[in-house]
This record gives structure tokens, sequence and C-alpha cells, in this order.
């Protein structure tokens, strides 16, 4: 049963489970918390399975800073077996035998390590012409994608069983692990495809810290005790402690005078008792409030 819709403010790390939409499963979770408002910090494939953040209320305004985040997955790839999509959720388009050693997939995913350019695939939500390149995927057309740079940061094997390999991927924003499966597969000369994708971690947050769907059916009540602070989000940005004074200036929209941390420097603001007010922005000497917690809500202290 779902809470009464009110004040929610923070981070879910949701399992996701296979099959379902990264929105269905958000709208799941919304009703079981009962929140106003809610969002996600970046999508997970329906066939893919693994941690998905989600945001409530406050949460919502400071999402953005966990897009950039590096992630890990684990995959499984079929060797010698191309799909339309690159995942299982395609039709098998060509086959080819598979006569790379253990030894040779060992140097093929070394090569990957490091930063390089790779081609967002066919079947990703990315715009194109104000379009998402799945839309045009679905109606038999093939547009030209310009390379974006990645960086693969980590890439191991985790198994080998005839032709399913299982690799472990630690790789920054924008990576496709499809697109990646594919690479590998072109350069072992044999293709590749995805049967299985599952995210083990985004930035600093890790699956092992995360809720299943069910779990939160089951303990409905308590849904909200398993939020983590809003402030999580921008763990990552300089911490700046404002004076009682100084809060009020800020909480009323006022710049403050502050010590100097580069023009445009994005700030993580804190007042007293390490209450969380939001975000700011450094300008010549001061900070300037950039997006704060509403007065309102309780922010907690992490």
């Amino acid at each position: 049963m779902a809470e009464a819709a009110g004040s929610c403010d923070g981070v879910l790390l949701l399992d996701k489970p296979a099959g379902l939409a990264s929105a269905r499963a958000l709208a799941r979770a919304k009703r079981l918390l009962g929140a106003a408002r809610a969002g996600h910090t970046g999508t997970l494939d329906p066939f893919a399975t693994g941690l998905l953040p989600l945001v409530f209320g406050e949460a919502t305004k400071f999402a953005r800073f966990l897009l950039d985040a590096g992630k890990a997955y684990e995959a499984v790839l079929r060797l010698g077996v191309e799909t339309s999509t690159g995942d299982p959720e395609g039709e098998v388009v060509r086959r080819r035998e598979v006569s790379a050693s253990d030894e040779r997939i060992g140097e093929v995913l070394a090569s990957f390590v490091g930063a390089q350019e790779q081609v967002p695939p066919m079947h990703s939500a990315l715009h194109v012409n104000g379009r998402r390149l799945y839309e045009y995927a679905r109606a038999g057309e093939e547009v030209p994608r310009a390379a974006r740079r990645v960086e693969i940061a980590s890439l191991r094997v985790l198994f080998r069983r005839g032709d399913e390999l299982g690799i472990a991927v630690a790789c920054s924003k924008g990576t496709y692990i499809r697109a990646l499966a594919a690479d590998i597969g072109r350069a072992l000369g044999c293709g590749a495809s995805l049967t299985a994708l599952r995210r083990t971690a985004v930035g600093p947050f890790r699956l092992d810290d995360a809720v299943t769907l069910e779990a939160l059916e089951g303990e409905a009540a308590a849904g909200r005790a398993r939020l983590l602070a809003p402030e999580v989000l921008v763990a990552g940005l300089p911490r700046v402690q404002a004076t009682a004074e100084a809060t009020e200036r800020l909480l009323h929209g006022q710049e403050i005078a502050a010590d100097a941390h580069g023009e445009g420097a994005v700030l993580a603001l804190f007042g007293a008792g390490g209450r969380f007010l939001g975000v700011g922005v450094g300008r010549a000497g001061r900070i300037a409030p950039l997006r704060l917690v509403s007065g309102e809500s309780a922010p907690r202290s992490p």
C-alpha cells in the first residue's frame, strides 16, 4: 500500500528488474513512497537490471550532478552472434564461428581500456535532428551518428563458458555497453551481442545498497526510511559552510562574500548544524545561490 502523497525528499537506490522500463520502475516507486515529485538520474534499458538511483522531492533539483558520474556494469556477451539491436531484444542478423582463444580475448579487452571514440548504437535514446535514434531504427532508417569521446577505466573477464563471455566494465558517462560489446566482437573477428546487462555502480552508489520493488511493496511503511539525503547528490562538489548571517542571505536569494573558488565554480552550500542549503556558483570572491532547497523541507545531514 502506498503512503499518502506529501513531503518525500531524497535518493532511493533501486535494483531495477529485467523487463521493466526505467520510467515504469520510477512510477511504481513513486506510488509506493507516496511522493509528489520524482525523477531518475539516467535510464537503464528494459532488458537490463541493476542500480537505478531515483530522486524524490527536493532531490530532483540536484539530479543533474549525478548524470556525469562514472558507472560500472557486469555484462554477458554471446560471441559469434549479432542481433539487430545488439542485445537480446533484437533479431539475430548474423552468426559466425568463434575461434578466439582466452589469451586473444584478454588482449582485445586490454586494447579497449582508456579514452576512445565510440559511435552510439541506432537503438538508443540519443536525439538526432529532433528524434530519438531508436525511432529511426524502428522505421528501418539508419542515420549518421557522430562518434563521442568515452573512457573505459577497467575491463576484465568474469568468465568464459564456450561462446558466452562475462565481463566487468567501469566506464565514463555516455558509454554504451551494447556498442562496446559489438566493438569487442568485431575486434575478435566473430561479432558479439549482449545477452544480459547489470549495472553495479553509479558514482559513489553501489548495487549492494539497493532495494527491489518487491521489498518496497512488502515494507511500504518503511520505504521513506530508505531514502538517502538529497545532499548525497552533490558530495563531489566543493563544500562551503555558511555562517548564520550568510545562510539567511542565501535563503533570500542574495550573494555572500566568500574566499575565492573560481569564477563559475559550482559549490555545495551548508548552513548551521550541517543543514544542506543547496548549490551556489562562485563569482569573483562571492557566491551566488544557484539552486536551493525549499524552506518547507527539512534536509538531513549525511
